[in-house]
Parts: structure tokens; sequence; C-alpha cells
């Protein structure tokens, strides 16, 4: 099959290069049967190493009251105990929402797909299933949406404005992707140090990417981000970055001119693996440094279905 490119104005309507609005709000009749909460179904990725890292809502303290049999002993106030002579529990009652926070990729490094659908639409389609759940779940939604250029900031808010308001700039920004443009890869260093600026703690942080431009930079916001939030990475990628599909001549579009590439294939297959190996690797290995969790969504299948499998309410 050849590589998707918008090479015709009616591509431009192709919900699998540039993703429209009314596409991405249906997705709130799919985005069920999975949760970013720390309770987790067995088979989720979420749970073990990872699920124990999940804060979920913070807590605000209620009252400090006389110890009652049933009460939990973690929740002894010990100073107060001693100091009266009889036991004493600190009561906190969970927070009745949660900031969560988007950080959508939209680079020219996104606009890429060999089979189904452009890395910049899989992520934002993504994002609108992460969205819509999290509205469902009573938290507040915000967020970065990042180009080569700039950082869209969407403050976070619980209303379905707030988030038809954030799927709308992922329309404009996915729209505006075109081959040829310059990419830039410390502007995810950008979005992510913009981010970590403004948070405080026991919010959810979920990148949704390919990880380009990953560095050691990315590594010390990632800690920060980290060590009072909860951090979970969703990397998008294309079959076709990690193999070359197996054609006797492949032709690769920028939307106006085309090249063959045939021949030999041995070497061309081993540095297109080597690049995308270059900017990925780096990010796998200090998210299991950290114990992040990571979930990753392959272009080339149903992102809904992957999402589910992936937070364990998949068959």
């Amino acid at each position: 099959m050849p590589w998707l490119s918008r090479t015709n104005n009616a591509a431009v309507d192709d919900n699998r290069i540039a993703v429209s609005l009314a596409h991405l709000r249906a997705l709130e009749f799919k985005a069920r049967g999975f949760s970013f909460l720390p309770r987790q179904p067995v088979q989720s990725i979420l749970t073990g190493r990872h699920g124990s890292r999940l804060r979920g809502r913070g807590l605000n303290f209620e009252e400090l009251r006389h110890y009652r049999p049933g009460d939990d002993i973690r929740s002894m106030d010990w100073k107060v105990t001693n100091r009266t002579g009889k036991p004493h529990v600190r009561v906190y009652t969970e927070e009745r929402e949660r900031r969560v926070h988007l950080l959508v990729d939209q680079r020219i490094s996104m606009f890429f797909g060999s089979q189904t659908a452009m890395k910049s639409v899989v992520a934002a389609e993504v994002a609108a299933l992460a969205a819509w759940r999290v509205l469902s779940s009573g938290d507040r939604l915000g967020g970065i949406i990042f180009d080569d250029h700039d950082c869209y900031t969407i403050p976070p808010r619980r209303s379905r404005d707030s988030v038809v308001d954030m799927l709308s700039r992922l329309v404009k920004t996915n729209a505006a992707l075109e081959a040829g443009q310059p990419s830039k890869g410390p502007q995810l260093n950008v979005a992510m140090n913009n981010l970590a600026r403004s948070l405080s703690h026991d919010a959810l942080v979920i990148y949704i990417g390919d990880g380009f431009g990953w560095d050691d930079r990315s590594d010390e916001l990632l800690k920060q981000m980290s060590m009072h939030n909860d951090v979970i990475v969703i990397n998008i990628f294309d079959p076709a970055e990690v193999e070359l599909p197996r054609l006797d001549e492949l032709i690769v579009s920028d939307g106006e001119m085309q090249i063959a590439v045939s021949g030999n294939r041995a070497r061309l297959d081993e540095r297109f693996r080597a690049s995308y190996n270059e900017h990925v690797e780096h990010m796998h290995k200090v998210l299991r440094r950290y114990g992040l969790p990571l979930i990753t969504i392959d272009c080339a299948q149903d992102p809904v279905t992957q999402l589910l499998k992936a937070l364990g309410s998949g068959r």
C-alpha cells in the first residue's frame, strides 16, 4: 500500500490524514471501558509497580477525632494521642476532582503514515478518547498542544466546552501539518517545561506523541513532573518506522513530488531502524528507570481497541 500523503484537495477531508472536529466529537461514545484512576483491572498496564505510583485525586484534611473501632491505624495522629492520652485519628476526604493535563504532540515528525492513518491523526484520536473519559470521570481537563512553532495552553476546566476547545485546537494544528516543514526537536522540551512550570501536585500528565527529540533535558523535566504528579506516556508509532515495508519498489511522496526507492535494501533498512531507535530508545529507558507506565499505540490498528487492551478492558 502506498504511504499516505496529502496529494490533492479531496485528501484534506480524509480523517486518515487531517482529522475533523466531528470525528473527534464522535469518539465520546467510544470513550468507555477504561480509566486512568489507580484502581485498574488486573490486565491493565497501570497495575503492579505502575499502579502503585498512581496517586489518584488528592486528599483534603477534614477533621481530627477520637479513634473508633475499625479505623485504619495508619491514620493515627500519634502526637495528639500522646499529648491527650487518648487515641486520635486524622480524617481525610478525597478531592472531588483531579487536574488532568494532556501533552499532545503535533509536530511535523507526527505527519507520517504508511497504512491506516497519520501518527498526528492517531494522536488526536487518543487525546480525544482521553479527554472524553476524563470529563465523564468528573475531573478537570487541560493541557498543551504543541507543533514545531508554538505551544497552545488550555487551562484545566471541568466542562464540555473545555473539551471542545481542546479538540478544536487539535483540529487546527493537525490540519496545518504539511510535508516538507522543518522539524524542531527541542520544541518537545519547550512544551514539557511550560507544563512543568504550571503543575502543583496530584495531577495526571499524559504525553501523547512519538518522542522525537527526547534527550537529557527531557529526562530532567520528566523527573520534575513525576515527583508530585502521575505521568503516563502514550507512544504513537507507525510500523514502517520500525521496519520498511517489504516491497520491491517503495514510492515515497511529500504530496507534490515522488521518489522510488529500489535495489539493495539491506543498508537502507539498517539506517531506517537506527533512525527510529535513536529517538525512542532513550525515552523508553528513562521511563523504565522511573517506573513510569508506557502505552504503545500502533497507527496501523484501531486506537480504541489498543487503548482498551492496554488498560485492561480489551478482549
